[in-house]
């Protein structure tokens, strides 16, 4: 059944046409690229017949990428930069620089790297790999590619999805869409197995873990629900080995070529015990010291172990979003290489009851899925048989008055989309409106996280509440935001590109989630009284105008009367909650009615006068 043909405007292919399109998938250990040729997706090698590019980049005398860089990170670690994906769109704030043996400059607006070549971002380094990706496929296919879907976590934010396009632009590379690795995932495995139901995609790769809940049905992908943690992979499992290893050999004032040697080392290591209960790690440092420890499978569960827990709690959360069940999920598809350690299987296994499916090569799975995606928007497929929807991670809106969440589009929408609301000005006059965009959960401003703010100007002077101002939010297929703001009567308009500079590091993702559950009560009360609030400042604002206008039709005592009240409505603005607040309001409009029918009156009389009856 034929769903709907994806291609870009201006892409579709002429007849008997194929353009070169490719499925990147940029990852924080490896990374691949596939296309889909005579009808199937493969990962493309390179001379030597090896489909994966080490994630590593040297800057020497040259630069140099993949198994080269590679080999080079043991004798020369500050000039070679391994995981850059967990820097990319990231502020040095964001680091635990204890973990990370570069030597990153203070610059606090975006991350920089000295090496012998100069300064370096992650973005440039993120472009040597993709360089080196673009140059394998147009050498593999003979021609100039069209372009590229690259991949991206489920969980990256705005800025950190900017930034992996920024690098594919340095590359020289036509970014056709972002795609998440889950999805991509699902594509391959809906694609290749015909597969129909509720999937759950564990994707834990080098330095990320995303889970993504996605029901497949007649050729409709539907991301329900997705989630994860930026800055878990198997780096952390490396790190901690590692950790164990120098506590246990008692190893200190290790020197950055002995660090690199024995990373890479645990990282053989925890590869062995995948195949093998055991392992002896052997090494001779640059003073001459001696290591040789013997590691057992048993061992390396029990050190990390809470690692493999932390990737539970996300998979609850993304199946209560997703309002789905154990019972419903028809296969779990494992990503990802740190998925073959056995007791991540083993956990993701006892956890849903069902053994995960693993008859995709858990590397190759998203660079195949993303190939997939580009031939689509490539314009090879003239009847394409399948439809994409995936969503947005966290939901965005903007401030209110009072310091509130407007929430535009909620958590796990579908993308694209586009959403608008209507919002009014508050004071008397008010020419301007800031527009604040934020990012998360809670109900407060306070508790989210701040995207970008803008002005609209030139709004007409309007009493408060009658100007109309029309905020959209869109996000594109790659999930980036754009928000503009109009003013309904002049036309007036302003809008911002979302493109903040720092990314959301992985407390601040999953804790944005537990803290609108956990407070959600504590939220709904402070936005109950923050909007008490609003509504009570409004009707002292009025009332003291009117006073001030036209208190000469008040008695002495009816005027002390309604000070009195008023008097008590600033107080409980202070001290009184949600309920003594509209209290003190509705007693302020009940103090209030003969003044406002007397001002009626008067305000009927002045427009009459000088009037002929007739005439009227």
């Amino acid at each position: 059944m034929a769903l709907l043909q994806i291609a870009e405007p201006g892409m579709s292919a002429a007849p008997h046409q194929h353009r070169l399109a490719v499925g990147i998938d940029l990852g924080t250990t490896n990374s691949l690229v596939a296309t889909v040729q005579s009808g199937s997706a493969r990962c493309l090698p390179d001379e030597h017949g090896r489909v994966t590019l080490p994630s590593v980049v040297r800057y020497g005398q040259e630069v140099e990428v993949g198994f080269d860089a590679l080999k080079a990170q043991k004798i020369d670690p500050l000039n070679t930069i391994s995981s850059a994906k967990r820097l990319i769109g990231r502020q040095i704030g964001d680091l635990n620089r204890s973990q990370w043996s570069y030597r990153f400059t203070d610059n606090d607006k975006i991350i920089e790297l000295q090496t012998r070549m100069g300064l370096k971002t992650p973005i440039e380094v993120s472009a040597e790999i993709l360089k080196a990706l673009k140059a394998r496929a147009e050498n593999s296919l003979g021609g100039s590619l069209t372009g590229a879907v690259i991949t991206v976590p489920a969980y990256f934010d705005d800025a950190q999805r900017q930034a992996t396009k920024d690098a594919a632009r340095l590359a020289g590379l036509n970014v056709l869409r972002l795609l998440n690795e889950p999805t991509a995932a699902a594509i391959a495995y809906g694609l290749d197995n015909r597969a129909e139901g509720t999937f759950v995609v564990f994707d834990l790769g080098g330095g990320t873990f995303d889970v993504s809940i996605l029901r497949l049905e007649q050729g409709l992908f539907q991301v329900l629900s997705t989630g994860g943690n930026s800055a878990l992979g198997g780096d952390d499992f490396d790190h901690r080995l590692y950790c164990w290893l120098l506590e246990h050999e008692k190893l200190s004032a290790l020197s950055e070529q002995d660090s690199q040697l024995l990373l890479s080392l645990v990282r053989a290591a925890k590869q062995e015990l995948t195949n093998n209960a055991s392992t002896t790690l052997r090494a001779v440092l640059s003073d001459g010291r001696e290591v040789e420890s013997n590691i057992t499978r048993e061992l390396f569960q029990q050190l990390t172990q809470h690692l493999v827990m932390k990737t539970i709690d996300p998979v609850k959360q993304a199946m209560r979003d997703a309002d789905v069940s154990k019972a419903d999920i028809g296969g779990v598809i494992m990503v990802g290489g740190a998925t073959r350690m056995p007791h991540v299987q083993q956990a993701v296994a006892t956890f849903f009851g069902q053994t995960p499916l693993n008859n995709l090569n858990p590397d190759e799975v998203v660079a195949l899925g993303a190939a997939i995606q580009a031939n689509v928007l490539a314009g090879n497929k003239a009847d394409d048989e399948w439809l994409l929807l995936d969503v947005t991670p966290l939901s965005l809106g903007l401030e209110t008055y009072g310091g509130l969440v407007e929430k535009v589009i909620p958590r796990n929408s579908t993308i694209p989309t586009a959403m608008a609301q209507e919002f009014t000005t508050f004071k008397d006059g008010q020419t301007a409106m800031a527009i604040h965009v934020v990012q998360g959960e809670r109900e407060l401003v306070a508790d989210c996280r701040s995207l970008a703010r803008f002005t609209l100007r030139g709004i007409p002077p309007m009493v408060a509440g009658a100007a109309r101002i029309r905020v959209t939010f869109q996000v594109d297929a790659d999930g980036l935001l754009s928000v503009s703001a109009q003013e309904q009567t002049t036309g007036v308009q302003a809008a911002i590109e979302v493109k903040p500079s720092y990314g959301l590091d992985d407390t601040t993702i999953t804790q944005m989630l537990k803290d609108s559950m956990q407070f959600a009560q504590e939220d709904m009360a402070q936005r109950a009284r923050q909007e008490a609030v609003v509504e009570a400042e409004s009707i002292i604002a009025a009332v003291s105008g009117a006073l001030e206008s036209d208190g000469d039709l008040l008695s002495t005592a009816e005027r002390a009367d309604i000070d009195v009240v008023l008097k008590r409505l600033q107080q409980q603005i202070v001290q009184g909650d949600a309920a003594s607040i509209r209290a003190s309001v509705e007693a302020l409009n009940h103090a209030t009615d003969g003044f406002a029918a007397a001002r009626m009156d008067r305000n009927i009389q002045r427009a009459l006068t000088g009037q002929n009856i007739a005439d009227i």
